[in-house]
């Protein structure tokens, strides 16, 4: 089976017309493991580096033919025209692209959903957990940009704190626990308690994402305060765009999809909390 992978002049012809690109091939600029099995991979794509919001996720496809869906994962980072992401080894497509290194080529397409809305200016609390982790980065790097705003992050890892050094050097100020130390709703105590999330003048919002059950405690935490919350949802994926209606999720408008709907939801549209 051969499949077609448009080059970077496709891209900027489609770009130039309007359209929203086709799947087309990247070139492998950085590959690294984090911790174990966790990888991150960087490649090189000058559309979704300029055009990728944060919560926003691209479609990896691997080389075997015989796996026709693609893997999902949230932008992490941006730099220049290199875009990054961060994912967990856990199945056969995953093993894949955990081989990939420097100087190999990987079909993408994207970016797709809607990403986090960070309009307002606002003291960004970014909560998350494990390998939600990742599009809390690209959200903590675009509120640096931003005048008006700052991040605060707090972060749940299962034992080794992988994405450090990235999460750290995006935000203005940053937390983080393990599963021994306790859990993140254990660590927004803490930080409420002693003054730590209160920067003067701006509003709190929380921008979460990680596993399901943490999120729901996130968010009723925040509607116990009055507190914004946007949430980023962590769905099994098949397409990506809409036509597969595998990653829907139950919202109080009914069921939507996770890929084009979201992956961002307000805890109200969840009904989380209320």
């Amino acid at each position: 089976m051969t499949t077609f992978t448009p080059t970077h002049d496709v891209v900027a012809e489609a770009q130039a017309a309007g359209f929203f690109p086709p799947r087309h091939t990247v070139e492998i600029t950085d590959a690294r493991a984090l911790a174990d099995r966790v990888m991150r991979l960087t490649f090189r794509d000058p559309f979704i580096a300029s055009h990728a919001k944060p919560a926003q996720f691209v479609n990896l496809f691997t080389h075997d033919d015989f796996m026709l869906m693609p893997r999902p994962f949230g932008v992490s980072e941006v730099e220049g025209d290199e875009v990054s992401v961060i994912f967990a080894v856990i199945g056969h497509g995953t093993e894949q692209l955990a081989q990939l290194k420097a100087g190999d080529t990987v079909d993408v397409l994207g970016p797709l959903g809607r990403g986090f809305n960070l309009k307002q200016d606002a003291n960004y609390i970014l909560v998350g957990g494990g390998l939600g982790v990742p599009p809390l980065i690209c959200a903590a790097q675009k509120i640096a940009s931003l005048a008006g705003s700052v991040a605060t992050s707090v972060i749940g890892y299962r034992d080794e704190r992988f994405a450090e050094e990235y999460v750290s050097r995006h935000t203005d100020r940053s937390w983080s626990i393990t599963n021994a130390e306790g859990n993140v709703v254990d660590l927004l105590n803490q930080l409420e308690t002693s003054g730590d999330l209160d920067v003067d003048g701006l509003k709190p919002v929380i921008l979460s994402c990680g596993p399901l059950p943490m999120m729901k405690a996130v968010a009723a935490w925040a509607a116990k305060r009055g507190i914004p919350a946007q949430l980023s949802m962590e769905q099994r994926m098949g397409c990506g765009y809409g036509t597969c209606v595998l990653c829907t999720v139950d919202t109080v408008d009914g069921r939507l999809k996770v890929c084009t709907d979201g992956p961002v939801f307000t805890r109200e549209q969840l009904g989380w909390g209320e």
